[in-house]
């Protein structure tokens, strides 16, 4: 699935700050026809899947947070990055968890890595399953970015979430994504042995 249609004839740094980079690029598509390309490069970041589960049932822990590109308050996955290319990601997704939740994760599982809206962006997102969540501290190295002071958390049933998913109170797209992927996942997972499967081999 790899191969490129599109040649790039020149490219140019059109605007830069500490978390984004835009470029503008001339490109020649296949057929001859040249066009401009807008690109955002941004670092890689990762979502995390916070999933309690329990005697009364399996839950999930959200974020609440104002975001301002769309004027609103939205529910989501935790998430986001360190604006290092070369972050670890399952130390950012540990990191990201604390930060945003004051969880820490006995189990921090990868299932996989995705591209955020490739038409415009150039940024991974490394996708996480915490299980075993105990509470913590602030992380140290890690304090809250500015616009995350109103964060709220909220511990929702999964049930719950995914009615959210299906009646529009949740549309960040990364975070539906994320759950579908385990949703999978969890899906084609081979079962683990019972006790009595155990003795038996």
């Amino acid at each position: 699935m790899s191969g490129s249609t599109i040649k790039t004839i020149g490219t140019r740094e059109v605007y830069r700050n500490p978390w984004t980079r835009v470029r503008e690029d001339v490109i020649e598509r296949a057929n001859g026809q040249r066009g401009i390309y807008g690109v955002v490069d941004k670092d890689p970041a990762c979502i995390v899947i916070p999933l309690d589960s329990t005697p009364e049932g399996d839950f999930l822990y959200l974020v609440e947070q104002f975001r301002y590109t769309v004027g609103a308050r939205h529910l989501e996955l935790p998430q986001g990055g360190w604006e290092q290319p070369d972050a670890v990601p399952e130390e950012m997704a540990h990191g990201e968890l604390r930060e945003e939740t004051g969880l820490v994760a006995a189990r921090m599982t990868y299932l996989t890595t995705l591209q955020i809206a490739y038409g415009v962006m150039n940024q991974k997102h490394h996708v996480f399953l915490a299980e075993g969540l105990t509470t913590a501290p602030p992380h140290p190295d890690h304090a809250p970015d500015p616009e995350e002071s109103d964060l709220e958390v909220h511990r929702v049933r999964v049930a719950d979430f995914e009615a959210m998913v299906l009646d529009g109170t949740i549309v960040d797209n990364c975070s539906v994504a994320a759950w579908g992927v385990y949703r999978l996942w969890r899906e084609r997972r081979p079962e683990p042995l019972s006790n009595s499967q155990k003795r038996g081999q």
